[in-house]
């Protein structure tokens, strides 16, 4: 069983969805003491956004310059440990009503035509379904179903990994941390006991 644990804030050891996917990741340890557990700190190392000689390059022309080459490379190897993973754990902050740019510039790498989806005679079609997704969610706000500006983040991200095949994502949200330091201990603990009630597997 392979886990494959992102996180995306920039915050560094402020950040609540940094504490929230950890706490996810230590509940799966311990219930399956056997899982192999690979992460990736998009902030510390994050990959960069897609250009159009990515896109060239991803569709067979020759990449020259070196640092396309790495590039390249590193995002193979984003889209590998995405593809050998069972299960996969996010830390996602709310950033200006949308995910962080480093997250979005992962998740470019990870929606790959014949390999995380395929187009047939119906239209789009998932391949990742087989995997589990939990995805911690931090926002400074309020943003719930029913608010002006209700998770437009969520709505993303349901989106994105639905379409290629992981419909019903685990999603733990602590919001309201920006409001004061009693909404934000309130919302850490929530989500820190939601993370540790979450089922095996």
């Amino acid at each position: 069983m392979k886990l494959l644990h992102i996180d995306a804030s920039i915050l560094g050891d402020h950040s609540v969805s940094r504490q929230v996917s950890s706490a996810i990741v230590d509940r799966l340890r311990q219930t399956m003491p056997e899982i192999e557990v690979v992460y990736r700190d998009l902030s510390a190392a994050p990959l960069a956004h897609l250009s159009g000689s990515h896109l060239a390059a991803a569709q067979g022309a020759l990449a020259e310059a070196p640092s396309l080459q790495q590039d390249m490379a590193a995002g193979q190897t984003a889209l590998d440990e995405f593809l050998a993973a069972d299960i996969i754990v996010i830390g996602a902050p709310m950033y200006n009503f949308t995910i962080p740019s480093q997250l979005k510039a992962w998740i470019d790498r990870i929606i790959v035509a014949d390999k995380t989806f395929r187009y047939g005679p119906q239209g789009a079609e998932g391949l990742a379904g087989n995997k589990r997704l939990i995805i911690a969610i931090s926002r400074g706000g309020l943003y719930g179903a029913g608010t002006p500006s209700a998770a437009a983040e969520e709505t993303y991200l349901r989106a994105a990994f639905g379409f290629i095949g992981i419909a019903n994502p685990e999603i733990i949200v602590a919001e309201g941390i920006l409001i004061g330091p009693e909404q934000r201990e309130k919302a850490l603990a929530g989500a820190l006991q939601a993370a540790t009630s979450l089922r095996a597997a």
